[in-house]
């Protein structure tokens, strides 16, 4: 699905969207240590695949005016022991990249390239810790900024993530078919795991998630175990949680049961949440699940090639709180009342990740895929309810790319 040919037009139509005349010179993620000498199972890039179609750490990729090549990572006998080499054949086959130097040859070239320029284009690094989310950063693109700082202390580093972000914002054909096999794997999956029959002998959250693994497994999908993110599987109360990953909770059967999961196929992710149970829905239940279906549905008819999302979440949120006054949850509608209720966006990019790269402040263009998921959390109900599927902008408005998937409680 993915040829040298789809990397190499992405390398070119980066120069092109580039039009600066530094070297552009970008890192692959490096591996994170899980315990002792163990990795943890390895994540590239999105931005280094998308250019290259490697999923091995530490490469180096270098492109310079009409040049380009790839700089080996020195690995240790140890290394090479144990987690074996990659051919320099096959990287050079799936990257089209016909020049990959050993490390030190590399750098060596590099580095002479770097003392006479006054500007490398490279991937900002980001903050070692990201409070708001509470998570330590790949420490790659900082090591790399280090060295070629140190190799040149004067250089101005320019920044390319807003060029890749617009670039993956417009998924190309290749990249829709992946999206889709993805989605699909994901569907008769879930079409599996909740069959009444089926849903009923669960007692516990994991044996979905692990039902869900065998699932995406035995269909095709790719990835770590098959998903593109980590399953949540949450029943009763712990739905409220927005990322229950534990997925350890027991099952009732007057309990809902919120899905969000995702398969991933050729680097690309599903994103796909329905809410299920195995009983019968009590009146309040059936009214808040319906109430999310209703903002769904005024969410989908108001995407279009054109549309800003700042308005379009605006326009939704408005929605949203019509449906939270005729539930008795607030009395009047404004953004705080709605978001105690609806904490989250209810859209964001797909494609190479799930929360994918792209620019919010520009409007909607056909060849963007994304999702539409709204929710409702009642924690004090034990309540929540979120409905997402995935949908491809248009020039006359959307296809819902997992319509076939059914919303509806029994």
């Amino acid at each position: 699905m993915f040829t040298s040919d789809f990397f190499a037009g992405n390398r070119e139509r980066l120069r092109q969207l580039f039009t600066g005349t530094a070297p552009i010179v970008l890192t692959a993620n490096g591996s994170l240590q899980r315990a002792s000498d163990e990795a943890y199972p390895f994540q590239q890039d999105a931005n280094f695949w998308y250019l290259t179609g490697l999923n091995e750490p530490n490469y180096i990729l270098v492109i310079d005016k009409d040049k380009e090549y790839l700089i080996a990572p020195e690995l240790s006998q140890v290394q090479e022991t144990f987690d074996g080499t990659t051919p320099t054949e096959e990287v050079a086959q799936r990257s089209g990249i016909t020049t990959i130097l050993p490390h030190k040859e590399g750098w060596h070239r590099l580095g002479t390239r770097l003392k006479k320029v006054q500007h490398v284009a490279t991937l900002a690094a980001p903050a070692p810790y990201i409070d708001v989310w509470g998570l330590y950063t790949n420490p790659a693109r900082t090591a790399l900024t280090k060295r070629l700082r140190d190799i040149n202390k004067d250089v101005e580093l320019l920044d390319l993530r807003s060029h890749l972000a617009r670039m993956r914002m417009i998924k190309q054909p290749q990249e829709l078919e992946a999206l889709q096999r993805a989605i699909d794997i994901t569907i008769d999956t879930l079409k599996e795991v909740t069959k009444p029959v089926q849903l009923a002998k669960y007692a516990y959250e994991y044996e979905v998630e692990a039902d869900i693994t065998r699932g995406f497994r035995k269909r095709g999908a790719t990835g770590l175990a098959g998903h593109a993110f980590t399953p949540i599987v949450a029943g009763g109360k712990r739905a409220c949680t927005m990322h229950h990953v534990a997925n350890d909770g027991a099952l009732a059967s007057d309990e809902l049961i919120v899905l969000d999961v995702g398969a991933d196929f050729g680097q690309y992710s599903a994103d796909i949440t329905r809410t299920v149970m195995s009983g019968v829905p009590s009146r309040r239940q059936r009214a808040v699940h319906e109430a999310v279906l209703a903002v769904q549905e005024h969410a989908c008819a108001l995407l279009k090639s054109g549309v800003h999302l700042r308005e379009y979440e605006d326009a939704v949120v408005a929605f949203m709180g019509e449906k939270l006054r005729e539930l008795g949850l607030i009395k009047t509608i404004s953004e705080e009342n709605v978001r105690q209720f609806f904490p989250h966006a209810t859209s964001h990019f797909l494609g190479l990740n799930t929360h994918d790269a792209g620019d919010y402040s520009r409007p909607l263009e056909p060849g963007i895929v994304m999702t539409v998921e709204p929710g409702i959390y009642i924690p004090d109900e034990g309540i929540g309810v979120r409905i997402e599927d995935d949908v491809l902008i248009t020039e006359d408005g959307i296809r819902i790319l997992t319509d076939k998937l059914p919303k509806q409680l029994p």
